[in-house]
């Protein structure tokens, strides 16, 4: 918001690209820090966009209603008037005529030229946003003034929404809304009532929040939805995915690369490996979706009869957070030694695996970090097994230097020759 404002009050033309998954806040973010301001806000749409947009411009100011219908006569005519115009979902003008990117290079450089307004290009498809509006390929390549690849909030930023709530709170509505606000702010009690009360409702969104978010942007909504159900049940090897499809002589590589795309699933790779390495795989991208997958598409069929019981997920719910947590002490280990690696991501070899490796190229330093979402734990005993898979990482060895740390809810039995971080140390990083 900061950021935008200064936009807004700078001199000159700017134009801004703000992108990321759909529900993360883009346009609430833009709409509230234009609330003041002259604007025109037009939602891109799959067809017709410039006669909706001229129909947005004529509700603006009554004059444009007696203009053309075009592109460059429009913003000729919102120039000296508007102070911003938002085109929300702009992919989806490149998707109705690939030829726009050029028309608002001319626009940008001729009509704009030496005006005052701002510009606001929105897109929730990362991937067309990136390589089709951001790309040095691009006709607006350069004509950016600056761009923001918006995420969804961190754990440690929830305090700030729930400022009662302890941490193990946070953590079960982190483990549902990841930090997309759309979905935080809808929790307006206690998580656990609110969940009971919300899967109680006959017209609750989220039985179909899912087909939704695909729906909006691809059309093969069963074979997107399948794709998602095998990753989040684990299958995350390609091989993997293509067999419980059951499309052993299809190629889905376009379907994953789509869901990449769009930010809905990503593409993980052990933090040794170069980019082109085979040992990828792919996982679910926010907890949101994980959670879904895990709770309620199975059970659809009782919560629309309304004879769901929240306590089956209740009780399933401790072992679910385990990968949850697993990306909470990586922001955790972010915020506790920022710039400190230059490399961190998990690391797995066979059925050898690292929850967090931090690797610093330049000192040599590595961090081997294992994750407990549980009470009373044993430092010693997971300090020897961690030991014992750190050998097998193949980097720098014999020439590193080895760091070893343990997170969990709390400790039974402390060790030496590691740090121990517990629930307690979390709560320090919290923003409240």
């Amino acid at each position: 918001m900061r950021e935008l404002r200064e936009v807004l009050g700078s001199r000159g033309f700017q134009m801004t690209v703000i992108y990321g998954r759909r529900r993360v806040g883009k346009t609430e973010l833009v709409l509230n820090a234009t609330k003041n301001r002259k604007r025109v806000y037009y939602l891109a749409t799959a067809g017709n966009n410039l006669a909706r947009f001229h129909e947005a411009c004529a509700a603006f100011d009554g004059k444009a209603a007696k203009l053309r219908a075009d592109w460059e006569v429009l913003f000729g005519f919102l120039r000296g008037r508007a102070e911003a115009v938002i085109i929300d979902e702009f992919q989806n003008l490149i998707s109705e005529d690939a030829g726009i990117l050029s028309l608002f290079q001319s626009i940008v450089d001729v009509t704009l030229r030496g005006s005052g307004m701002k510009l606001f290009l929105l897109g929730s498809s990362v991937s067309m946003m990136t390589s089709r509006v951001l790309s040095y390929k691009s006709p607006l390549y350069g004509r950016r003034t600056g761009s923001m690849n918006l995420k969804p909030v961190s754990f440690f930023e929830l305090a700030e929404f729930f400022p009662r709530a302890g941490t193990e709170e946070l953590m079960d509505i982190y483990g549902f809304a990841d930090g997309i606000p759309y979905y935080l702010i809808r929790i307006d009690r206690g998580f656990w009532p609110w969940l009971k009360g919300e899967l109680g409702r006959r017209r609750t969104f989220l039985r179909d929040e899912v087909d939704f978010l695909i729906r909006y942007e691809f059309s093969d909504v069963g074979t997107y939805r399948l794709l998602l159900e095998a990753i989040a049940k684990g299958k995350t090897k390609l091989n993997e995915i293509k067999e419980f499809m059951g499309a052993s002589r299809t190629d889905i590589a376009p379907y994953l690369s789509n869901l990449i795309g769009v930010g809905l699933i990503s593409r993980e790779l052990p933090v040794t490996e170069s980019t082109k390495s085979r040992k990828g795989r792919y996982r679910i991208s926010d907890n949101f979706l994980r959670f879904w997958f895990r709770y309620i598409y199975p059970s659809l069929s009782s919560i629309e009869e309304g004879a769901f019981d929240v306590s089956a997920i209740r009780a399933d719910y401790s072992a679910y957070l385990g990968r949850v947590f697993e990306d909470v002490c990586r922001q955790f280990i972010a915020r506790k030694m920022p710039a400190h690696f230059t490399k961190i991501g998990r690391w797995w070899e066979g059925d050898k695996e690292i929850d967090i490796v931090g690797l610093n190229d330049k000192t040599g330093e590595a961090l081997f970090v294992e994750c407990k979402w549980k009470d009373n734990v044993n430092a010693a005993a997971v300090l020897a097994d961690l030991k014992e898979k750190a050998v097998h990482v193949a980097w720098r060895n014999g020439r590193r230097k080895e760091k070893y740390c343990i997170i969990a809810k709390s400790f039974s039995k402390r060790a030496d020759g590691c740090v121990l971080f517990d629930l307690d140390d979390m709560r320090k990083y919290m923003r409240r």
